[in-house]
């Protein structure tokens, strides 16, 4: 019995200092990568500005190509909303929306996950001149965990993990305009 009780006393001591821990440890976190491609702004940001342009570039649109996709709206202006779907837990469901775009400089999208987990990120990509001729890309992703869920925070490195993604998509996407 004394043994029991020392046992739940140990599990309850680990799960309040999780969850003390927690309240000091940040909630948002921001990533954000770049590249130069060799083309003109305007025609940078007019190839990026339409989400169906992503099944060209982007990690995530290509880690399935048996995904559902469904599109509301006119690809290229604000409220155009694509959606996926797929079987692969690493890809799941959820949908990408249009929600600000200035014209040659940035664009800003909110992404709905649904599948494997319920979250709404928010994501963009600032275009600007580099020098002639060429465009400086970058691409970023802001996101946001509720306590106590934060603490992932401590051992995950969205850090690496989303910016090697977004770093991969601008390779790509680099590789496509200057073809």
């Amino acid at each position: 019995m004394k043994i029991l009780k020392t046992i739940l006393i140990v599990i309850v001591s680990i799960i309040a200092l999780f969850l003390i821990t927690a309240l000091f440890v940040k909630k948002d976190y921001s990533v954000e990568r770049e590249v130069v491609i060799s083309k003109p702004t305007q025609e940078v940001y007019d190839y990026v500005k339409f989400l169906k342009n992503q099944d060209n570039y982007s990690k995530w649109n290509q880690m399935d190509p048996n995904s559902v996709k469904t599109y509301t709206g006119t690809d290229g202006e604000v409220g155009f909303i694509s959606a996926w779907d797929s079987k692969m837990d690493d890809v799941g469901a959820g949908e990408q929306e249009i929600k600000k775009l200035a014209n040659g400089e940035r664009i800003d999208w909110e992404l709905r996950f649904k599948r494997p987990f319920e979250s709404t990120e928010q994501a963009y990509m600032v275009t600007s001149s580099a020098e002639e001729g060429k465009t400086n890309v970058k691409w970023g992703f802001k996101g946001h965990m509720d306590y106590p869920m934060n603490m992932m925070l401590l051992f995950m490195d969205f850090e690496k993990m989303i910016g090697d993604d977004l770093q991969t998509g601008l390779n790509n996407l680099k590789t496509v305009m200057e073809k």
